[in-house]
């Protein structure tokens, strides 16, 4: 895929009082409409030069002087383009928002280069192509369901970027998790790559912060509807942290362990909980500012009908219980 063209040369004089600043963090600071990582690859490219000179990003400055940049937009991406169907819920010329079904892998990876979400949003929006991610901004599990927002420009990725960042992103998850939960609260613990399992996540000591909110939704006879909302986004954030409160996603292979079941519990329940072959985990509700507008946007949508089936037989689990008892 070709290139699109170049933006217009941008050139900023180092303010005196940053002597000492090094100068990706200048350059960071004069040309804040891009990201600190696309700015890191201007410099290695020697597109972005000091006083006319190619300079490392760690190298300190004087201040004085001249920091010029030919910005042009980089092919990140290889994927190849797919005719893939998406549900798209919002669209404009800065972002596109979707509700994203259970099985669909966000990006490519070893043993899966293709039949994903990038490969469909390139077939979609060609351009996205040069974008950082093909416009991704954050991502959810194969097996997670729900909404996601992408960037369809630089100025937008840099916007919703920096809005993650500082936390200005709003993200609802509903969850269904085993074991009964009596109260909403908050876990903050810190997560890392697991130290035996490289290919899972923990809660370790020295990882990264790590804040996920909770609250009660509905509760069952052995399992509890959450409204789980992210304060961070690290990988596997609310699997991890529901496992470590010692109540796991029902379906997560990963995380979950064997399904907890309802003491004499019916068949039909006992069944659908041990085929439920995903994580019960939804985005369901997501709200940002947009990029250029600066108006305040919201989505939500519901659960998917693997999560309500299954509820549903909870709700009823529940009813057959109590008349038991009568």
């Amino acid at each position: 895929m070709s290139k699109i063209e170049p933006n217009e040369p941008l050139s900023a004089i180092v303010p005196i009082e940053w002597a000492g600043y090094r100068l990706d963090r200048a350059a960071a600071l004069l040309f804040d409409q891009f990201s600190r990582s696309l700015l890191q690859k201007w410099i290695k490219s020697q597109q972005l030069l000091c006083d006319g000179h190619a300079l490392k990003g760690k190298e300190l400055l004087k201040g004085g002087e001249c920091l010029s940049l030919s910005p042009t937009a980089l092919e990140e991406t290889t994927a190849k383009a797919e005719a893939i169907d998406l549900n798209i819920l919002y669209e404009d010329d800065s972002i596109l928002v979707i509700n994203k079904p259970a099985g669909l892998i966000v990006h490519p990876g070893a043993g899966n280069p293709d039949h994903t979400l990038v490969n469909a949003l390139l077939h979609h929006c060609p351009s996205l192509s040069t974008l950082p991610r093909a416009g991704l901004v954050h991502r959810l599990d194969k097996e997670t369901s729900g909404l996601l927002v992408i960037a369809k420009t630089l100025t937008a990725h840099t916007h919703l970027i920096r809005q993650m960042q500082k936390r200005l992103v709003k993200r609802e998850y509903l969850a269904l998790c085993q074991g009964m939960i009596t109260a909403g609260s908050t876990i903050d613990a810190p997560i890392g790559r697991h130290p035996q399992a490289r290919t899972r996540m923990a809660v370790i000591d020295g990882g990264r912060e790590a804040i996920t909110h909770y609250r009660v939704l509905e509760r069952f006879r052995a399992h509890t509807l959450l409204r789980v909302q992210l304060e961070t986004g690290r990988t596997h954030q609310i699997r991890v942290h529901l496992t470590h409160i010692h109540h796991p996603i029902v379906g997560d292979a990963t995380y979950g362990g064997r399904p907890k079941f309802p003491r004499q519990a019916d068949t039909a329940l006992v069944e659908a909980l041990q085929n439920f072959h995903r994580q019960a985990l939804h985005a369901t509700h997501l709200a940002l500012t947009h990029p250029i507008s600066n108006e305040t946007l919201s989505w939500a949508v519901p659960c998917p009908e693997d999560m309500l089936d299954l509820i549903r037989l909870l709700q009823e689990d529940v009813k057959s219980a109590i008349a038991a008892k009568k």
